[in-house]
């Protein structure tokens, strides 16, 4: 096409597409002049000193607010970059506007919008809307510097949640749009997020953010979270609505949810709409199933993730233009506990195993008495064989499961009447198995009527909403016991969560800590619950060496990239038609129309399906005609990833469809031995089909049929496909399977192990704790009978001696309680002994030294709000120095560990105002 053609056919659509009608010369300008640029069309024009600006974008004032410089489609879109730029420059001065237009580039397929001295150029996915570009200019005229932005510390306050939020900061003001933030769990995220939101909309850089979470849950807990701390700023969703609204700044959304919305033709939000995307648990799968959200929106971009910098994937730092393993801000959960007072909480770790676990059911693990019972049921013991791991898959053993509750009741942290168990997580392998834990909890605990354990599950309605069982576990005394199903694995915040329990194995490093942390949250005092008083650790029952597969596996198994189940289907069909034409061309042409009508089924939403329009115009009738080797290529290379847009659509089934497909191809192929084993796979499938399901009833002679090996000999291309067309609808109902066709025994199984186990950081608190039990047990013995404590306990004044005697007292009564181990016990180094006893006796509360380090450094961060990253960091470190040392001078301010970040200490990082407030602080802490 023609310049003239392309801008005819291409560039006004897509501007019309974004409300820019090129026929109102109220809003768009043809052909803007530009004289005296010294610029020629052509050499030979007597109008050579003239020059034309294709497009000139104006806003509701009528001035220019954009340039937009055209290319025939066979050219480089980015040669006009450079043209754009002058022409925005030369129309500044024409039309003596005190802004430079925004530029645009395009050669009708791809666009370049260019914000001149503000960013680079970049690609986007379409035009801005008249509105887009408005507050675009808005945003560039008033935004405030954000070096002197506030941030409101009552959001987010503590020292390493304001650093990493001028870490952002610090990169938007160099020009960078794309952020990492590796947090971990329970170091509060979304109030980091929600802080820096709040700060940026102050600063004026940013009018309406999107908060993206992967699940419904995670999603009502977000915008309860925006509601709290910043209750005036309009969100979307309100209670019940559905369809998107324009006029809120807070969007909260799941990734279908909003995928859906930008494919909706009568929703569509323009692909500027946003101006800060923040993606919740961001990792490499997100972006491989939801992506299509990034390519179309154009937003700064943040990226929040517990995972552990050292496990986090290559591709999820280039997507946040990172460096490997050098997020824009980390914050470890070793980090976290070091802190004094400590941001988290610790944990002890339980490992059980039981005698089926470990030796697998058999005749050797099975009771005498057990073996007897099976025979009079008509059981060989011979035939009952199954490996440990093998529970939960091919064999149900009841007794196992009640094994693993009672071991559970018995060793569980109770709440403060010691009886019932604090609120606790189990994690369980299936639906099927959850509902096996629960019915055991009914049936050996029948006096809490149901109430004591709940099964939570996505897929279940009554989780969700107010007075939701999500709801009864965060807000209420009731249930104690949420067994999960991948639904409470991450995210999910419940601080008052003392126990979990890992009744499945995890393979997955990241899932394996976002498990662990749900239980690392403190207990906040200010929402006390009366059934969780306290929480000094929190205990892990592993039933299945979780923490010893990952001493072995540090990163758990290797995690592949992995073809989407749409596209590996269609790369299958494609080499079935390449084959075909070779063996069998009426097998090949009922491929080919099979494949024309799933491409026709694509979503015509998508953008990636829109982008790739003319690759798919080209499978016109001519295309399939003649199919050659580079035809076969174009539709593995090009066509075929296009399948990755399927969202929403029965994926057990298309599974079904998929491994049938297969079978055949490996049939015409004369793959024996290929389709041998893929046929069995088939036939487990089917065997796991429960007839006692009506709609799966109905096919049961197709199942039969399918079940026998003698079908799978015989079986025409045709036959084949028959059976993917009629069984994938039923494979859904395999989940809810009622467990028919595995084993289900009801076993005697006992407690082979039960230890602690050390993992992670020291647990150095449970001898303190027992420690401090054991002096407040003596001194609360002795002070019937003491008179120095006595007047201690009446508020009297107590001389040197009188305090040096009752330090001989107490060290007579037993040599482990002396002054430095109080000191050390009770995390004050200079506390006088006096006053370490009135502690104990409850009379006056003893701040730890950690204590009063941190709450002083606190308070100057408070103070000075606008400190940078590095000022903050030194902070942190003055702040370990000190609990660390118990003591400091001025000339260690100059001197490692504080020269690391400048080469002259505190000098080279604070003014000279500054380094005297810091001298006065850290005289008063070590006065």
């Amino acid at each position: 096409m023609t310049e003239a053609q392309t801008r005819a056919a291409l560039i006004d659509k897509r501007l019309f597409a974004s409300g820019w009608d090129v026929s109102d010369h109220t809003q768009v300008v043809e052909e803007y002049a530009l004289q005296g640029t010294g610029f020629t069309k052509d050499a030979s024009s007597p109008y050579n000193s003239i020059q034309f600006s294709d497009y000139v974008l104006l806003g509701r004032d009528g001035k220019p607010l954009a340039v937009v410089e055209a290319k025939r489609t066979s050219k480089d879109a980015e040669l006009g970059r450079e043209q754009a730029k002058q022409y925005a420059q030369r129309i500044q001065e024409i039309a003596q506007i005190d802004d430079l237009p925004f530029c645009f580039y395009t050669n009708g397929n791809d666009i370049f919008f260019w914000d001149i001295g503000n960013y680079p150029p970049r690609k986007i996915h379409s035009f801005p809307t008249r509105e887009d570009l408005e507050r675009l200019r808005h945003i560039q005229t008033y935004k405030k510097p954000l070096s002197h932005q506030f941030i409101n510390t009552q959001i987010a306050g503590r020292d390493y949640q304001i650093a990493a939020i001028r870490s952002v900061m610090e990169g938007i003001e160099k020009k960078r749009r794309k952020f990492l933030l590796v947090m971990a769990t329970g170091t509060g995220k979304t109030r980091t997020t929600i802080a820096l939101v709040d700060a940026l909309m102050k600063a004026g850089y940013v009018k309406r953010t999107l908060f993206l979470v992967d699940r419904i849950a995670l999603r009502e807990q977000a915008i309860d979270a925006f509601r709290e701390h910043i209750p005036n700023e309009p969100l979307w969703p309100k209670f019940g609505e559905k369809s998107i609204a324009k006029d809120r700044r807070i969007y909260v959304s799941t990734y279908p949810s909003m995928l859906n919305i930008i494919r909706d033709d009568e929703q569509t939000l323009s692909s500027h709409f946003f101006d800060l995307i923040v993606v919740d648990e961001s990792h490499r799968s997100i972006y491989n199933t939801y992506g299509e959200i990034f390519e179309y929106f154009d937003a700064m971009r943040l990226g929040l993730t517990a995972t552990p910098t050292n496990v986090i994937d290559h591709n999820t730092f280039s997507l946040f233009d990172c460096e490997d393993g050098v997020p824009t801000f980390a914050f470890s959960y070793e980090e976290a506990l070091a802190h004094e007072p400590p941001y988290l909480c610790d944990f002890q770790v339980m490992k059980i195993k039981t005698k089926f676990q470990d030796g697998g059911i058999n005749r050797r693990t099975i009771t005498l008495e057990d073996q007897k019972r099976l025979l009079l049921e008509g059981k060989e013991v011979e035939e009952i064989n199954f490996e440990g791991s093998d529970l939960e898959k091919r064999v149900i053993n009841k007794g196992t499961n009640t094994l693993i509750v009672k071991t559970f009741m018995e060793e569980c942290v109770k709440d403060d009447d010691g009886v019932l168990p604090a609120k606790t997580i189990f994690f369980c392998m299936t639906k099927a198995h959850a509902r096996r834990i629960e019915q055991i909890f009914d049936e050996l605990y029948p006096e809490y009527a149901g109430e004591l354990a709940k099964v939570m599950v996505s897929d279940d309605s009554r989780v969700y909403g107010k007075g939701g069982l999500l709801d009864q576990f965060k807000n209420q005394s009731m249930p104690r016991v949420a067994i999960s199903v991948g639904m409470l694995d991450t995210g999910v915040d419940v601080r008052e969560l003392i126990n979990l329990v890992f009744a499945k194995p995890i393979y997955s490093y990241t899932r394996f800590w976002q498990m662990i942390g749900r239980g690392t949250r403190l207990l906040e005092p200010s929402s006390m619950k009366p059934w969780c008083t306290h929480k000094e650790h929190f205990l892990i029952i592993d039933c299945w060496d979780n923490f010893e597969y990952f001493k072995i596996n540090p990163k758990g198994k290797d995690l592949k990239n992995s073809t989407p189940l749409p596209v590996k289907r269609a790369q299958i069909r494609i080499e079935k038609i390449e084959t075909a034409l070779t063996k069998d061309t009426d097998i090949a042409q009922k491929e080919i129309r099979k494949f024309i009508d799933e491409c026709a089924h694509l979503p015509e939403g998508s953008i990636v399906i829109k982008e790739a329009q003319n690759d798919l115009e080209k499978l016109d009738e001519m295309f399939w005609s003649n199919l050659d080797e580079g035809k076969i290529k174009f539709l593995q290379e090009k066509i075929a990833p296009l399948f990755k847009t399927m969202v929403g659509v029965d994926f057990k089934g298309m599974r079904f469809e998929k491994d049938v497909l297969q079978a055949s191809l490996y049939k015409l192929q004369d793959d024996t031995d290929a389709y041998t084993k893929q046929n069995e796979k088939i036939m487990e499938q089917v065997a796991e089909l429960p007839l006692s399901i009506n709609i799966v009833a109905n096919h049961q002679a197709v199942i039969e049929e399918v079940l026998k090996p003698s079908f799978w000999q015989n079986a025409t291309d045709e036959q084949l496909d028959g059976i993917a067309e009629e069984l994938a609808p039923l494979m859904q109902y395999r989940e809810i399977s009622t467990g028919e066709e595995q084993t289900k025994l009801n076993l005697k199984d006992i407690i082979k192990e039960k230890e602690f186990v050390s993992f992670g950081a020291e647990n150095e608190s449970v001898s303190i704790s027992a420690y401090k039990e054991m002096v407040e047990a003596k001194i609360a013995e002795l002070l019937a009978q003491n008179a120095i404590l006595q007047k201690i306990k009446e508020g009297k004044k107590i001389s040197e001696k009188e305090a040096e005697e009752l330090a001989r007292v107490l060290e007579a009564e037993t040599p482990h309680i002396t002054i430095d181990l109080l000191r050390r016990v009770y995390h004050n180094k200079r506390a006088p002994f006096i006053k370490l006893i009135r502690h104990i006796l409850g009379i006056e509360k003893l701040e730890s030294f950690p204590d009063t380090v941190s709450a002083s450094i606190d308070q100057f961060i408070t103070e000075h709000n606008n400190l940078t990253k590095t000022q903050l960091e030194f902070l942190g470190l003055l702040r370990d120095f000190i609990i660390k040392q118990g003591d400091i001078e001025k000339k260690d301010l100059i001197d490692a560990p504080f020269t690391v970040l400048h080469p002259e200490g505190i000098r080279g990082i604070f003014s000279p105002q500054e380094i005297n407030e810091i001298l006065e602080l850290t005289k008063e802490l070590v006065a």
